[in-house]
């Protein structure tokens, strides 16, 4: 019904159309669809598992903890709203670079920023009454990321391969073992998908000139994947287990992982330098 409406309503043109062929930088690299450059195509399957595992990993974890570690229901509210702030920690530490402060000054909020969130994580359970002594060790895990963060030096590929290693990392510690240290595990999943977003997406319509809003409308499309991949887990989860289901998180990182590698050359075969672009940033 919304689409109807919105194919018959008078809608401002609001977004800015590059009309410009600046698809043509390499002898015969023009085309006429966006569909026609493998950065998007591959891009909109990276976007389509990014949120896949990034949903599905939360979704299915409650019933992990309870089925398998014996939670309550009412206790592990507290465990999921933790994997979304750890969501919101990456992104707090992903956007100090948007800031216009001295580098010296970044490099303090880039180990300030995801503390001020997860204080806010500790201050909005605290409101609620919710137990916080299972929550301090996670202070740790959060270095981890800050780490991963430093080792990308802002190059989007790069950021994304570290990223998805430590996701994929996460997950197996995760799979091949129990208790909490299972469940910090699935959590810090939260960590290294915070900046996934943004990285595909730079890389995906990098390139793309006058067919960017094509593009950029193509991956949107793929958040679908959020609910097809949380589904295909429940289903496997069914099969075997819920804890070795998390294979399905392995599989959509390894692509991801995968994609960081490929795009790089399939960009440069275009003209286009990641690291050059990154430097005349200001990253």
């Amino acid at each position: 019904m919304v689409a109807f409406l919105l194919k018959f309503s008078s809608l401002p043109a609001i977004t800015p159309t590059n009309i410009e062929n600046t698809d043509d930088s390499a002898p015969g690299s023009h085309r006429k669809s966006a569909l026609k450059y493998p950065q998007l195509v591959l891009g909109m399957i990276a976007i389509f598992l990014y949120v896949g595992v990034e949903v599905s990993t939360a979704s299915n974890l409650p019933a992990y903890m309870e089925k398998d570690l014996g939670f309550e229901t009412k206790d592990v509210a507290p465990y999921i709203s933790l994997y979304w702030a750890s969501m919101m920690i990456g992104r707090w530490t992903g956007a100090v670079e948007a800031f216009d402060f001295s580098a010296g000054f970044k490099k303090i909020l880039r180990f300030l920023a995801p503390y001020l969130a997860f204080g806010l994580f500790l201050l909005v359970n605290a409101i609620a009454h919710h137990d916080l002594a299972p929550f301090y060790v996670y202070g740790l895990i959060i270095i981890a990321m800050i780490i991963c963060d430093i080792l990308s030096k802002g190059n989007p590929a790069r950021m994304l391969l570290i990223f998805s290693c430590a996701g994929i990392t996460a997950i197996l510690i995760g799979m091949f073992t129990t208790g909490m240290v299972s469940v910090y595990a699935f959590t810090s999943v939260g960590l290294f998908c915070s900046t996934l977003w943004p990285c595909i997406f730079a890389l995906a319509i990098n390139g793309l000139g006058k067919h960017t809003n094509q593009g950029s409308g193509l991956l949107i499309m793929m958040i679908m994947g959020g609910g097809i991949v949380s589904l295909v887990q429940g289903y496997v989860a069914d099969l075997i287990s819920i804890h070795a289901s998390y294979i399905i998180g392995v599989i959509c990182f390894a692509y991801l992982a995968f994609y960081a590698i490929t795009v790089t050359g399939i960009l440069k075969a275009q003209g286009i330098d990641l690291d050059k672009i990154t430097k005349g940033s200001g990253h």
